[in-house]
């Protein structure tokens, strides 16, 4: 488990910025029970008196809607990009239908929609072709001078993929300039990483902290966020 003090630098003056992989949401098929449980855990802490803005990834739902298209086309990455932006915001839709209550009923789908809070939870989805949405979470988070919880289905960052090399190392911290070194340097629709490489570079150019988790272990979550032992890596 790692205990890093930088994760203190939680508190209810800033939003918390979340990045929630749409693999998370969506592994194979639309998971309403982790939904659930989701929604029950961001409405506990915003009782508590923080707030949050949530970036959502496109998962299943977009790679279904990529591999639909190339089988009848010739896919070009520019239109794979917008499928999968679209993706994005039919989740980030989704959440904000849940959350109506308590949320903003306008979608982040832009950098002119960045601004002050009106409410406690506020939705983003992606933005445009040539990034993914962590990126999008990274820009908001500089904004607003926050640092960003990437919620994935890895437990920690890897030296390689740990599914197909047993002897693959994990890492409970690293600079940006060391994890950029494990991830390809430019952006390709469907790259699978931790972070894409241009949400990286912003990141490291913006001094950002950045906390990759297993955004299905919601009790580890909490832990990160109360500055309390947590499994993952930190990216500074």
């Amino acid at each position: 488990m790692a205990t890093d003090p930088k994760a203190c630098s939680f508190s209810k003056k800033k939003p918390i910025v979340i990045s929630l992989g749409g693999s998370v949401l969506y592994p194979d098929k639309l998971d309403i029970k982790y939904i659930g449980e989701f929604e029950a855990f961001i409405r506990s802490f915003v009782k508590q008196g923080y707030s949050f803005i949530i970036i959502t990834g496109g998962g299943r739902l977009c790679r279904d809607f990529q591999a639909a298209a190339r089988s009848l086309t010739k896919l070009t990455d520019y239109d794979s990009d917008w499928l999968g932006i679209h993706a994005t915001r039919i989740n980030a839709q989704l959440l904000r239908t849940i959350f109506a209550d308590i949320c903003d009923h306008v979608i982040v789908d832009g950098p002119k929609k960045i601004g002050k809070m009106k409410h406690p939870i506020v939705f983003g989805a992606g933005w445009r072709p040539g990034w993914s949405t962590d990126y999008v979470a990274v820009s908001i988070a500089r904004a607003h001078g926050a640092p960003v919880v990437n919620m994935g289905t890895a437990d920690f960052v890897y030296s390689r993929d740990p599914k197909k090399y047993k002897t693959a190392k994990q890492f409970e911290s690293l600079t940006w300039q060391q994890y950029r070194k494990f991830i390809p340097r430019t952006w390709k629709p469907g790259l699978s990483t931790p972070l894409d490489p241009i949400a990286a570079a912003l990141a490291q150019e913006s001094k950002l902290i950045t906390y990759i988790i297993n955004g299905r272990d919601l009790k580890n979550l909490a832990n990160l966020l109360r500055c309390k032992p947590w499994k993952g890596t930190t990216i500074s």
